[in-house]
């Protein structure tokens, strides 16, 4: 047994201790975009909207809606639904509906409907996931890039040509041969350029534990984050006030033995692999926002959501990790 199914199986006997007896919940959660460019489609000039209401609406085999939910998304954009019970939301879909407390500037028109992604369920507890929501303003703005596809300007029609008197062909000259030019000097070797750095896998998979995080070959791919940075300032006012001023996110990887430590050592492994894939399933601001969630509830609450960070670190046993040494 290699060391990440030992991983998954300790995680799993955790959650049953915790989880055995407690009622069933089933989670929903998603981000809101401003689509600044209004080009249907998340872009580096689009940024999370906050104050936006989000309405979850399912549909029976009739297509007759059969229940209905409304959320707005918080400061960091993001919205947190929860359902009594395990019921079945895969006939389900997520939509932009109005605009709540923020502002309206980009709340001109909502993007499509997005169905539910059941991500994972155990037990009594369930979670599903929606793919980004648009809300758009009402024009694109000014410093978005133009259409690729600019429309013609209208064909002028052609005039015929004044005839012209035929012109005389002036008389032919030849030029003298050219001497032969000397061969060109060899030119130096070039130097080699110099190793770039690896870069995030985009839109590859990947997923690795805590582990990895330490090992000084892998100190490369900290980029957004500095190993040195305070988890005060990284995950907030809460954390802050369970974890102290002072610790790093280097130190918060070595915390075992406790369920608030597992919490924070899975919940900083899961930021940077959202920094580091795009694929993975949580957003930054998911894992931030998920984190706070959990210290602000029970400890059942807090070893649940260690769980879901380590099941979503490891992969599910399907991804693998992609770090490679760096040079």
């Amino acid at each position: 047994m290699d060391w990440r199914q030992k991983l998954v199986l300790t995680a799993f006997v955790i959650a049953v201790a915790a989880i055995d007896g407690a009622e069933a919940e089933t989670m929903v959660t998603g981000t809101v975009f401003c689509d600044q460019c209004k080009d249907g489609q998340i872009s580096p000039f689009d940024y999370p909207l906050s104050g936006i209401k989000v309405t979850i609406r399912c549909a029976d085999g009739s297509g007759q809606i059969s229940m209905s939910r409304e959320e707005t998304t918080s400061l960091f954009g993001n919205y947190v639904m929860r359902f009594e019970g395990t019921p079945d939301l895969s006939n389900c879909n997520a939509q932009v509906s109005g605009t709540g407390q923020g502002s309206s500037r980009c709340s001109a028109a909502g993007g499509p409907a997005q169905k539910l992604r059941l991500m994972f369920r155990l037990f009594d507890t369930e979670m599903y996931a929606v793919d980004s929501l648009l809300s758009e303003p009402a024009e694109p703005m000014s410093f978005c890039p133009k259409s690729r596809n600019p429309v013609p300007a209208p064909a002028v029609p052609n005039r015929p040509a004044a005839p012209m008197a035929p012109r005389r062909s002036p008389p032919s000259f030849r030029f003298p041969p050219m001497p032969p030019l000397p061969p060109l000097p060899p030119l130096p070797p070039l130097a080699p350029l110099p190793p770039f750095p690896p870069v995030p896998f985009l839109q590859e998979e990947s997923a690795c534990p805590h582990q990895n995080w330490t090992m000084p070959q892998y100190k490369c791919y900290w980029r957004a984050l500095n190993p040195g940075s305070k988890v005060a300032v990284v995950f907030g006012p809460i954390a802050a006030a369970r974890y102290g001023n002072d610790m790093t996110l280097w130190e918060s990887l070595q915390g075992r033995g406790d369920p608030y430590k597992t919490l924070l050592r899975e919940a900083t492994t899961s930021l940077l692999n959202s920094y580091n894939s795009l694929e993975f399933p949580y957003q930054t601001i998911g894992v931030i926002t998920n984190t706070n969630l959990a210290l602000r509830g029970s400890t059942r609450n807090v070893l649940v959501t260690a769980l879901r960070f380590t099941r979503a670190n490891s992969g599910f046993g399907r991804v693998p990790c992609k770090l490679t040494a760096c040079k």
